[in-house]
């Protein structure tokens, strides 16, 4: 705060400030109020300029579950459009894509699944997947087999193109995904998987109202 250029655009928990023409960077405060919304906020959080708007406008509602689920959101969408959705487009797949060969590939020789345990497996909602299975069949990745024990059932197997496809992408997939973590420690990385654990298993067994 000693620079003179240094300009407040927020305070309370957070304050967000510029220095020059640096980035807003963030000083560990207690809850973020946007005093003039005429002022730019594209370097501020999002979920919590929308909160802090919130509590302005309804302070008889806590907007805090909106705040964090949207925080949720947009992590979700800087990593897809950032890191995934370019490595995977570099080798020739959209989205999900690799999800479909790479889920195959962990299941085992002979590599192959039902359509409905593919799907299933992948972690993948079942629209879209007849698509998706069709584009990596004409990419020659994947190949459709008849069901040994039901005739009108199908197989989706990995081809060997499509095996040497996802192996040679894993690794750097993964090293990828560690990039993607790299601003939490591991100890910190490690409480956040037991803790969307934790969210995961509520979610599952909590009626949907």
């Amino acid at each position: 705060m000693s620079d003179p250029r240094a300009h407040t655009l927020a305070s309370g928990s957070w304050t967000f400030i510029q220095s020059g023409p640096r980035p807003y960077s963030l000083e560990k405060k207690l809850s973020v109020e946007i005093f003039n919304m005429n002022e730019p906020i594209d370097n501020l959080d999002p979920a919590a300029a929308a909160a802090e708007q919130w509590r302005r406008e309804r302070p008889d509602i806590d907007p805090f579950p909106m705040e964090l689920l949207g925080r949720l959101g947009e992590i979700t969408l800087l990593i897809m459009r950032d890191r995934l959705t370019p490595f995977f487009a570099e080798h020739g797949l959209q989205s999900g894509e690799f999800d479909v060969l790479a889920t195959l590939r962990r299941s085992g020789a002979p590599y192959e699944l039902t359509p409905t345990r593919l799907y299933e497996s992948a972690m993948l909602s079942s629209g879209g997947m007849t698509a998706r299975i069709d584009r990596l069949e004409r990419e020659g990745l994947v190949e459709r087999r008849s069901h040994p024990t039901d005739r009108r059932g199908t197989l989706v197997a990995l081809t060997p193109k499509g095996a040497s496809l996802i192996d040679a992408m894993l690794a750097k997939h993964v090293e990828n995904e560690r990039l993607a973590l790299a601003g939490l420690t591991m100890a910190e990385q490690q409480q956040f998987n037991a803790l969307s654990i934790k969210l995961l298993a509520g979610l599952r067994h909590t009626p949907i109202r």
